[in-house]
């Protein structure tokens, strides 16, 4: 699409008490009197290069005025991801889990094994010497991998599942020893409401959640195991689970029904959606949240399973599935995970793309939805290999680990963004005083009582030093200061008066 170069300088005369909102093409098309470098598509400003600006029109009104503030909204697509050394224990195997359970209390779970390779580690001859850890007011023990203590729980028996690592800051890792036995070896989503940690898992492999509902997380113990959470009627699983502000459980499924799943890394184009008041049972199955099929097909095919039979017999009489064919031949993904920021939901996962399968070619990948009962759309991807990721807020930023590569993120908002507004304040149709520059951004904390809410402070700025007038207007510079892919990419800017 073309740039977009001028428009009349003066607009319409906006009705009295009206706030002004830049947020349709429309209106970024209508609004704008002036620009370098900038490019307006599909409702969005985006820099073409390192830097753009934009100039508004002059907004006129029949009296005067008092503006408020001006908030921008940048685009939800969240491609701002940077490489990072690996993020907690070096001997956690297999799919790591998060969860936040508030400032300085963050969780990562995980099987119990060896260092990963090339991880430095004490030698023939240690031995564990008692420790203290700032935030940790029990006895701790080191051990030979680095940044890692060994709290009571660690010293429990263990019973073949995961187990839990706690930090206060992202680096340093006290190992508690066991959450799920055997049974729930195939742990893959975690949430928290009212003290108590509810870890959902995948018994047999890839099929039909299961609970485990624990109170203390230090005591080395399996908690209450609940049983079948959720008889999901597709085959997948792979879930994600995430509680909205009204404290209902969100299940996000693998739904394996229109792919032969054996051959796309145990991924599928379709993830279902089911609710729950108290996400022990009751999941009530909703409209799909990915669905990226293609074409029916009207053909079916089958695979086999390696697991099901094995892990659970009584349930399972056979190991093959039945699908449905589908083409052209159709990306793949799963193994979810799940936030929401401000009430924009996102779902993180494996990337399979089409015509290049296996894990060298796969990356994680990640949708978003402004309400998690709508169809979550794609955004981008990062990475390389099987990740099986989970995604956590914590020490004011955010970390997505996978089972190869782990990524750091400070929030969707990129920098920079600098705003100024003017003011006419004689009605010559002209701006008698202009704010200076400031750069605005936004901000990100925890919502207490709650993992995977994060909540968002906009990027906003106070307009109480201007004085009254009748019209008004704005300019954006936008420097895009990031390595990666990401550049700040504007969704929405309004102006606030007073009533």
């Amino acid at each position: 699409m073309p740039l977009i170069t001028a428009c009349a300088l003066l607009s319409p005369l906006l009705s009295f008490g009206a706030d002004w909102t830049v947020d349709t093409q429309d209106e970024w098309t209508a609004t704008q009197s002036a620009q370098t470098g900038l490019e307006v598509k599909d409702g969005m400003a985006a820099p073409t290069g390192k830097s753009a600006t934009y100039q508004s029109t002059l907004k006129s009104f029949p009296e005067k005025r008092s503006a408020s503030t001006i908030t921008i909204a940048q685009s939800p697509v969240w491609e701002n991801w940077e490489p990072t050394e690996h993020l907690g224990p070096v001997n956690l195997g297999d799919a790591p889990v998060f969860l936040s359970l508030g400032p300085d209390n963050y969780w990562i779970f995980g099987r119990y094994g060896g260092a990963k390779k090339g991880t430095k580690q004490a030698g023939e001859g240690f031995k564990a010497e008692p420790a203290e850890l700032e935030g940790f007011d029990m006895p701790l023990k080191t051990t030979r991998f680095p940044n890692q203590f060994d709290a009571p729980g660690a010293f429990e028996k263990k019973v073949g599942g995961y187990h839990a690592w706690q930090s206060r800051d992202m680096v340093n890792w006290v190992h508690h020893g066991p959450i799920t036995d055997s049974e729930g070896k195939w742990m893959t989503t975690a949430e928290a409401v009212d003290g108590k940690a509810y870890f959902y898992y995948d018994f047999p492999n890839d099929q039909d959640p299961h609970l485990i509902i624990d109170e203390d997380l230090t005591d080395g113990k399996v908690g209450k195991k609940m049983g079948m959470a959720f008889k999901d009627p597709s085959h997948g699983s792979d879930s994600a689970i995430i509680r909205d502000l009204d404290g209902r459980f969100h299940l996000i499924i693998e739904n394996w029904d229109p792919i032969s799943a054996n051959k796309r890394s145990w991924d599928s184009p379709l993830a279902s959606h089911a609710v729950s008041n108290n996400g022990i049972d009751g999941f009530k199955l909703l409209d799909p949240a990915v669905d990226y099929r293609t074409n029916p097909t009207g053909r079916f095919g089958t695979y086999t399973h390696p697991h099901w039979v094995k892990e659970d017999p009584k349930n399972y009489k056979t190991n093959k599935a039945k699908y449905e064919i589908h083409e052209p031949e159709q990306d793949a993904y799963g193994d979810w995970a799940a936030i929401s920021i401000g009430g924009q939901y996102y779902l993180f996962g494996d990337f399979d793309p089409a015509g290049a399968h296996g894990p060298k070619n796969m990356s994680v990948v990640w949708f978003t939805s402004s309400d998690i009962n709508k169809p979550f759309k794609f955004c981008g991807n990062v990475g390389k290999g099987h990740p099986d990721p989970d995604v956590m807020f914590a020490k004011g930023r955010f970390y997505l680990v996978t089972q190869n590569e782990d990524f750091i993120s400070p929030g969707p908002w990129v920098e920079g963004v600098e705003v100024r507004v003017g003011v006419d304040s004689d009605n010559d149709g002209k701006v008698d005083q202009w704010t200076d520059w400031q750069t605005v951004k936004e901000h990100y904390d925890h919502i207490p009582g709650f993992a995977k809410q994060v909540a968002r402070k906009p990027a906003e700025m106070s307009l109480s030093d201007l004085p009254e007038g009748y019209g008004f207007q704005f300019e954006l510079r936008l420097t895009d200061t990031t390595e990666n892919k990401s550049k700040p990419i504007l969704d929405r800017v309004e102006l606030r008066f007073e009533p």
